[in-house]
């Protein structure tokens, strides 16, 4: 059975944590928050950006990344305007970690430096910064749904009054 991770390295802004939260809710992925946050869990805009969905969570707390990869295995890959390969173009496995870095400073080096060959963009035009934390998340995150076809989702909308 495939198991989508997601993984957020000291996410800073409680907004994009929920709606991050809210994108795991609706696709089944896991949520791994690698600690320190620069919010509290029970900030009103962590929990307002996640609506009413947080029971429907698989979410994990870290104290640092090593702690993360002490207690994880599967391939990962780290989301990065560093990378040098597009995100479109990896074929992701059954048991995938997509890892995200702070929305100010993205992934640190020394962790880049070391597993460059599964450090993956988003292509943006010129050269500006990125892209919002969660908008990146959502893009990585039905890349690869559609590669495994959706498994279990619901495909097909109806109508609701005819």
């Amino acid at each position: 059975m495939s198991k989508l991770n997601i993984v957020l390295i000291e996410p800073q802004i409680p907004q994009n944590t929920g709606n991050i939260a809210r994108t795991c809710a609706v696709t089944g992925a896991s949520l791994h928050l690698v600690k320190p946050l620069g919010f509290v869990i029970e900030d009103k805009h962590l929990k307002r950006a996640g609506l009413d969905y947080w029971d429907k969570l698989d979410i994990s707390y870290y104290e640092n990344i090593e702690d993360f990869f002490s207690k994880n295995q599967g391939d990962y890959y780290f989301f990065t305007t560093k990378g040098k390969k597009k995100y479109s173009d990896v074929t992701y496995s059954e048991n995938v970690y997509i890892i995200f870095g702070r929305e100010d400073k993205g992934i640190e080096e020394s962790i880049l430096h070391d597993n460059m060959d599964k450090c993956v963009r988003i292509p943006m035009k010129g050269d500006l910064r990125s892209l919002n934390l969660s908008n990146s998340v959502a893009i990585a995150t039905y890349e690869i749904l559609r590669q495994w076809d959706f498994p279990d989702f619901t495909t097909e909308g109806k109508l609701t009054k005819y």
